[in-house]
Formats: C-alpha cells, sequence, structure tokens
C-alpha cells in the first residue's frame, strides 16, 4: 500500500502546486523588494543602463486622501513645498547638489499618489539618497515661504483652468461624486485654494501624518547593486519614525439615476461631449474590472469601428477615445467626443450609447480581441527601454497596492477575458443609472 500512497502523494502535491502556481511573468526584469523595520519599502531593478539609475519616492498619498472639509489640493500642494529644503539642506543647498551632479529631478501628483523623481549618474546614488532621505524626514518651511508657495499654486489653478478639458472634468467630477473625495480634481476645488495661504498649521499636520515610512515606497531602477544601495537606505531612512494612519474616506453611495449638466467655456472651443459611468476600482481578480479595461479600447480606440467612421471617414469628430482608470478606489470611466458641429452633439451621444448596446449583445471578434491583448502587452514592455521610464512605468501599481507583483497578474487575468466577459461587463457598468453626461460649449468670445 506505501507505493499507492506515495503515488497519490504525488498526485495531490502535482494538483497543488498546478493551483498555487503564479501567473506567468511579463515583467521583464528581476527585481528585489525590501522592507524596512519602520515600514519603508524600497524595489530594486537592476538593468542594462550603464551609469544610469532612475530614483523615484511614491507616496501613496493622492487628493483622494484629502478628507477634511475645505483641505482639498494639500497633496498637490505639498509636492511643492517638498523643494524647501531642510535645517541641513536648505533650499539652495539642495538646488545646488542637484545642479552639480547634473541630475533631472521633478515631482507629480494624481488622485492616488505623489511621486518625486530623479534621474542620476550612477555614482551620485549615495549622495541623492542622503539628500531625498533628509527632505522626507526633515522638511521644513517658514510661514511666508509657504503663503508665497499657495499664491504660486493659485496662479497654477488658474492657469490650468484656462484649458477646456481641465474645466470639463472639474465640473464632471463635482457631478459625479457625492460623497468620495474624487468630487475634486488634483488641484483641489479653487474655493480651497484661495483660503490656502491661511492653513500653515494645517500643512504641518499634513506633513507629519501622510509623509511617513510605511506609507512611502522607493523605486531605485537602471546600473543598481541591490544590497549596497539597501545599506545605504537603512543607514539614512532607518530612523525615520512610524505614524501613518490610513484616512477614512467615505464610500461613494449607489448612484441611481443619469445625471446630466452643460458647461460654458469662456474662449472658443469644438464641443466636448463627455459620457462617463461609475465604475469598479483596481482589482485584477474582478473579471468584470478587466474586461472593462479592454472594452474601452475595443469600442473607442483608434482601432474602434465608430473612431475609424466618425474620425477618418465621416471627419465629424476631432478627436474620440475612452479612459478606464486604474484607481484605488471607485473611478468613472468615459467617453470623450470632440465634435466639430455643435449641432451634431445629440446625434454623436447616441452614436456612442448605440455603440455600448452592440457590445452588450454582439460578442467581439476573437481575432480582433486576441490582437488587441497582445498589442497591450507589447506596448507595456516597449515602453520599458530605459530606468525613468521602468520606474515611471512602476509608479501607478505601488499607488494601488504598494508592489509591482500586480503586473504579472493583471496581464494574466487580462489573456484569460474572453467575448462573453465583454459582454458582461458592458451589461454591468455602461448603464444610465451609472451614467454622468457633461457638454461643454465654448463661449462667444
Amino acid at each position: 500500500m506505501r507505493p499507492l500512497f506515495l503515488a497519490l502523494a504525488a498526485v495531490l502535491v502535482t494538483a497543488a502546486d498546478t493551483v498555487a502556481a503564479p501567473p506567468p511573468r511579463v515583467f521583464p526584469y528581476p527585481y528585489e523588494k525590501h522592507t524596512l523595520p519602520n515600514g519603508l519599502t524600497a524595489i530594486f531593478v537592476p538593468m542594462q543602463s550603464p551609469g544610469v539609475v532612475a530614483y523615484y519616492s511614491v507616496v501613496r498619498t493622492g487628493s483622494r486622501d484629502e478628507v477634511e472639509e475645505g483641505k482639498s489640493g494639500f497633496a498637490h500642494f505639498f509636492e511643492h513645498m517638498m523643494f524647501r529644503g531642510t535645517p541641513k539642506y536648505p533650499q539652495a543647498a539642495y538646488e545646488g547638489i542637484v545642479t552639480k551632479i547634473g541630475a533631472n529631478t521633478n515631482a507629480y501628483t494624481t488622485d492616488d499618489h505623489t511621486a518625486y523623481h530623479l534621474k542620476i549618474a550612477a555614482e551620485d546614488l549615495p549622495k541623492v539618497i542622503e539628500i531625498e532621505a533628509d527632505r522626507f524626514q526633515n522638511l521644513a518651511f517658514s510661514k511666508i515661504v509657504f503663503q508665497t508657495e499657495a499664491g504660486a499654486v493659485y496662479g497654477e489653478y488658474r492657469k490650468s483652468i484656462s484649458s477646456p478639458f481641465a474645466l470639463l472634468n472639474e465640473r464632471l467630477q463635482d457631478l459625479a461624486y457625492d460623497a468620495h473625495t474624487y468630487k475634486h480634481t488634483t488641484i483641489g476645488f479653487e474655493r480651497d485654494i484661495m483660503v490656502m495661504a491661511g492653513q500653515f498649521d494645517y500643512s504641518l499636520s499634513f506633513f507629519k501624518r501622510f509623509y511617513r515610512p510605511e506609507n512611502v515606497v522607493l523605486v531605485v531602477a537602471g546600473d543598481v547593486e541591490p544590497k549596497a544601495t539597501l545599506a545605504l537606505i537603512e543607514h539614512h531612512y532607518g530612523g525615520w519614525a512610524r505614524g501613518y494612519v490610513a484616512p477614512a474616506i467615505t464610500p461613494e453611495p449607489p448612484q441611481q439615476a443619469e445625471r446630466t449638466a452643460e458647461v460654458t467655456y469662456p474662449g472658443k472651443t469644438l464641443p466636448i461631449l463627455t459620457v462617463a459611468y461609475k465604475g469598479d476600482a483596481f482589482d485584477p481578480d474582478n473579471r468584470d474590472y478587466v474586461a472593462a479595461l479592454l472594452l474601452g479600447e475595443l469600442a473607442f480606440g483608434e482601432t474602434s469601428e465608430l473612431r475609424k467612421r466618425l474620425l477618418l471617414r465621416e471627419q465629424r469628430v476631432q478627436m474620440l477615445a475612452a479612459s478606464i482608470p486604474q484607481n484605488r478606489d471607485q473611478p468613472l470611466f468615459s467617453i470623450y467626443a470632440m465634435i466639430k458641429k455643435p449641432e451634431d452633439i445629440a446625434a454623436i451621444r447616441d452614436e456612442i450609447y448605440k455603440t455600448i448596446e452592440q457590445f452588450k449583445e454582439t460578442p467581439v471578434d476573437a481575432t480582433r480581441l486576441r490582437d488587441l491583448k497582445r498589442r497591450n502587452k507589447y506596448s507595456f514592455l516597449m515602453g520599458l527601454d530605459t530606468p525613468d521610464a521602468v520606474a515611471a512605468g512602476l509608479a501607478r501599481f505601488i499607488s494601488l497596492t504598494g508592489d509591482i507583483a500586480v503586473i504579472d497578474r493583471l496581464y494574466a487575468a487580462a489573456d484569460a477575458v474572453t467575448a462573453e466577459d465583454l459582454m458582461r461587463a458592458a451589461k454591468k457598468y455602461f448603464v444610465p443609472e451609472r451614467r454622468n453626461v457633461i457638454v461643454l460649449k465654448g463661449g462667444q468670445s
């Protein structure tokens, strides 16, 4: 009986291994992930890039975390303040070091995260780790400096809102959300930005709450030696005290009916129509969500039949595209159309609705679906050609999950999507009770 038992055990082990097997590797580079005792995570991606390194500090805080009434825009505001220096390295000293080593440094803020990034020579990595660790732990600025930067941020808002798309998105988010912080854009409500200069004490508390090691992931890609780099990170960041507490973000209640609005842009522009549906948060295990990622491209992307007809053959639109975001919470699945003639708005809107209904009832061609999957994967891989591109491409996934292992899971899930999955996703998400429709028209001046 013993040989039979061993044979059965071998079968069971094989079956268990098959079930537990990880998804196929898509991310092409080996990488290491380390977490310090204080919660700071460091991800190293060694790759062929002699002498070049990208250094990203991804803070998993964006405009979604601005839960206090009247305090929208502070995540973006801190993107500015983080360049104001520390007692050890005041702003001029920090900028002098960056200039001397010829580094390319910048930052950006999104709804879900803020990222600080430098493109540097490998030999300068030790110094960069020192000055970045210093500013993340010891940022210091005066009230006067704070108030000056608040004025600059308001100027940035006024400049950005001069874009018709910025105005459109601001009004769309305000229309679509009632409770969730996605109601405001990344830069914040104008009414909050206008009074930012009086929020000095709050700004200090914002830094202490969100700029903590458990809420930050470092990505070091390129000509990097992980063991030596980890030792430097442990030395310079190891004393950074824990203290992050996730904000209590109010979930958005289910939308019950279609919402509509019209916006007047105070300048000249072609009309812009946006049809946006409440979707689902990023989740590679949600087959409907993954199907929706593909559906947006199939129905309204560059190879879609509707785009070919409206843009190329009939030339009724200047632009047609879909956006199916990857967000930590419920985003808007949106279709945008810039329409050449105002009298054509209703007809183009109906074309969008008709296309959605077709995808609910008619299975997509298997070859077209397969080609899209391959093209998406190829595009992702071809975008990972430099250290900076690799680190930039990983930042969004880090903001969503704190890791990059999810990339393989996402592409494995996409590979498994069928035509029936696409139909089910269309019927789930693209329905009137989830819909928000907004039209922007130019003024006469």
